[in-house]
């Protein structure tokens, strides 16, 4: 393709979606509207990148201030013909076409965009529009054709009369135009309207009063949908949920139901995985391959390696799980949790700042915070590291082969040398030398019939 450049109009208030927040930023698949759009223009490799900000501009503008993008502000939203009057200024100089694209059409496709630019670059006309056909275009400017299949005007639903509107074919809203027609054209938008506003479809006219337009139709119109309120942002997400799962499984995935998980962009998976049932896999999740996630599990920020099996109801962030290794079910791993090769964090445990070493197990009913844990070492249920006074974090550290028994406190900071013992029911207050026993339980007392005692005493009562 010849040399062109990207607008993408960003400026409106979607008030329909009731926010404090600016449309644009609202997220789809963990990832705001607007990115979304940028990645599909990104993908044509454009010479340059406009975006027009009005409503939220700082924020907005914030979001993205590592991208490679020229802002234009629109101070006030007077329509998307007066949207692109205000991004002139930053196009003089500049030759080629010009696509244009709007900030809230988040599953645009980067194929779609390209045949629009093509067939302007090979057509004879200054403008291509892209249309497609809705079972329910309300609301939508319709497309009317010729008897030759040739774009005659598009005419808005409030201009439109019966006829007009029973037709389906609608203006997608996507432009590409010739940089040397487009200022002529927006300057003679006039704003002569219920709203007052300067609409961007009536530069279509005046291409058609200079011999045409080139047009091109494309049969998914959920590509082409924008996102105007919280409903068509739930539809959106399911549709982008779609497309990443189906791209999974034919790489070899298995999802036993994948309408009921949501999945982030950037998420990866191995093959022969399976992921069941109602599975929530955020950004920056890594599962490996012939590894099982069970229903309900939630991951963020977490690489999972090969054949490891994540049971019901458990929660990863920021975690590193080695091959081999088991979790859950009902377990939580915080950042910076490592279960090296083999080992296991079973159901009711919680882990955060640690690593697992290798073949180890928490098995119950633990907490182990900002701990070093070595290989073949056995954690009671019920034990927990004390590792925070109300001030500071401590540090506990765990050798190899070291057999915690049930109830154990770990008090930090504090060391158990290897192969040692610790009694259920301790509380670890010292460094443990290698191979010792550690053991602070009271010495075990008898009472003799005490259970007689008790009757004796309950009846005398009566």
């Amino acid at each position: 393709m010849s040399q062109f450049t990207v607008l993408i109009l960003a400026a409106g208030q979607g008030t329909r979606m009731c926010s404090d927040r600016p449309k644009v930023l609202h997220e789809l698949a963990w990832v705001p509207i607007l990115q979304h759009v940028l990645n599909a223009a990104k993908a044509l490799g454009p010479a340059r990148i406009l975006v027009v900000t009005g409503h939220g501009a700082p924020a907005v503008e914030q979001a993205f201030a590592g991208e490679e993008i020229t802002w234009v502000r629109q101070e006030e939203q007077k329509g998307t013909g007066d949207a692109v009057r205000c991004a002139l200024s930053a196009l003089q100089g500049v030759a080629g076409n010009l696509l244009i694209l709007a900030g809230d059409i988040p599953l645009i496709r980067p194929e779609i965009l390209n045949e629009l630019v093509k067939v302007h670059e090979t057509g004879p006309h200054q403008l291509t529009l892209l249309s497609t056909t809705l079972a329910n275009p309300r609301g939508y400017g319709r497309v009317v054709r010729g008897m030759d299949g040739h774009v005659q005007a598009i005419v808005e639903e409030r201009d439109a009369n019966a006829e007009i509107r029973s037709l389906r074919e609608i203006n997608s809203g996507i432009y590409v135009v010739s940089l040397s027609r487009l200022a002529g054209w927006i300057q003679q938008l006039r704003n002569e309207n219920a709203q007052g506003e300067y609409y961007l479809p009536d530069i279509v006219g005046m291409a058609l009063g200079e011999g045409g337009v080139n047009s091109v139709h494309h049969d998914d119109f959920q590509s082409l949908e924008g996102i105007n309120d919280r409903s068509q942002l739930a539809r959106a997400e399911d549709v982008f949920r779609d497309r990443i799962v189906a791209r999974l499984m034919a790489s070899g995935v298995t999802f036993t139901d994948p309408g009921s998980c949501r999945l982030a962009a950037d998420v990866q998976i191995g093959r022969d995985t399976t992921i069941f049932s109602h599975c929530i896999l955020g950004p920056g999740v890594e599962i490996g391959s012939h590894c099982q996630i069970g229903p309900f599990c939630h991951l963020e920020a977490s690489h999972i390696a090969a054949s490891v099996h994540i049971e019901s109801f458990s929660h990863l962030n920021g975690a590193k799980v080695a091959a081999g290794s088991h979790v859950g079910p009902y377990a939580r791993l915080r950042p910076g949790a490592l279960l090296e090769e083999g080992s296991k964090v079973g159901n009711f445990c919680e882990i955060k700042k640690s690593r697992i070493g290798e073949g180890s197990k928490v098995s119950h009913l633990a907490y182990i915070g900002d701990a070093d844990i070595g290989r073949k070492v056995n954690v009671g249920a019920g034990t927990i590291t004390c590792n925070y006074d109300g001030k500071n974090k401590f540090k506990t550290v765990i050798e190899d082969g070291v057999f915690i028994g049930s109830d154990t406190q770990l008090i930090a900071p504090v060391r158990l040398g290897k192969n040692s013992v610790i009694a259920a029911g301790t509380s670890v207050s010292k460094d443990v030398p290698e191979g010792a026993l550690a053991i602070t339980r009271s010495p075990q007392k008898h009472v003799p019939n005490w259970h007689e005692r008790i009757r004796a005493r309950t009846q005398g009562q009566k």
